[in-house]
């Protein structure tokens, strides 16, 4: 008799992880997953049409980011303000590159010294930068994903 309760008893602590739904092993493993990713990185930065896909990481995130600035620099080109006293502050320009590749801007920072001088600066720097240009999204493990990017634009004023 003792045998046959030992083997009930052995049986009634085995079998419990038999019990735990597939479903459940499932989300475990997918938390487990999710917990081990860095979700403050990309693999891949966005690329534009001239920067190389094979080459590494940090050579396309040099590659972004001077494309970037070169498609402002020319967005900005031949802008200019006249302003009355010296100027030297900035703004800074919130976007996002969507799974798609778009670039769109999220966010003008409201700085209550430029708005004073320069009321509509928000109005043409939408304007301007309103036709960017599409690009590859970024990649996180082997999925397209959504970077945001903030960019400071300097206003300095110059004789």
């Amino acid at each position: 008799m003792q045998r046959i309760r030992f083997l009930v008893v052995l049986m009634v602590f085995t079998s419990c992880e038999l019990f735990i739904s597939k479903e459940r092993q499932m989300e475990r493993r997918v938390n487990q997953e999710l917990m081990a990713i860095d979700w403050d990185s990309v693999d891949q930065y966005p690329l534009f049409d001239n920067c190389d896909e094979n080459v590494s990481k940090e050579i396309q995130k040099a590659c972004f980011e001077t494309t970037m600035l070169n498609h402002f620099a020319k967005a900005f080109s031949g802008l200019q303000f006249e302003v009355e006293q010296d100027m030297n502050d900035t703004i800074k320009v919130d976007f996002l590159i969507d799974e798609h590749g778009f670039i769109t801007i999220r966010d003008i920072e409201e700085n209550g010294e430029i708005m004073a001088v320069l009321p509509n600066i928000k109005q043409e720097i939408t304007t301007r930068l309103n036709d960017l240009t599409t690009v590859a999204p970024a990649i996180k493990q082997g999925v397209p994903v959504g970077v945001s990017i903030r960019l400071p634009l300097i206003l300095k004023t110059t004789e």
